[in-house]
C-alpha cells in the first residue's frame, strides 16, 4: 500500500517531514529511494504523514479538513 501511495502521490506527500524521527535521522539531507523509505516507515510509522484519509481512489495526507469534504 505504501508503495502504491508513493507511486501515485510522490514520496514527499507520504513522508512526514515534521516528525521528530525524520529530523533525528537527517532525512532532509538525504535522497531516499522508495524501498528505503518504505522500510523506514514500516520500522517507525511516525514517518508516515497522518492522518491519511483514503476513499474512492483518492487520498488526503495530513490534517486538511477543507479537503475531506471534496472526497464525498
Amino acid at each position: 500500500m505504501l508503495g502504491t501511495l508513493i507511486d501515485e502521490h510522490g514520496l514527499d506527500a507520504v513522508l512526514n517531514s515534521r516528525s521528530p524521527a525524520y529530523k533525528a535521522r537527517n532525512l532532509g539531507e538525504r535522497k531516499l529511494g522508495k524501498a528505503e523509505a518504505i522500510e523506514m516507515m514500516m520500522e517507525d510509522p511516525n514517518l508516515i504523514r497522518r492522518p491519511l484519509v483514503l476513499t474512492k481512489g483518492k487520498a488526503v495526507f495530513g490534517y486538511k479538513p477543507e479537503e475531506y469534504d471534496k472526497l464525498r
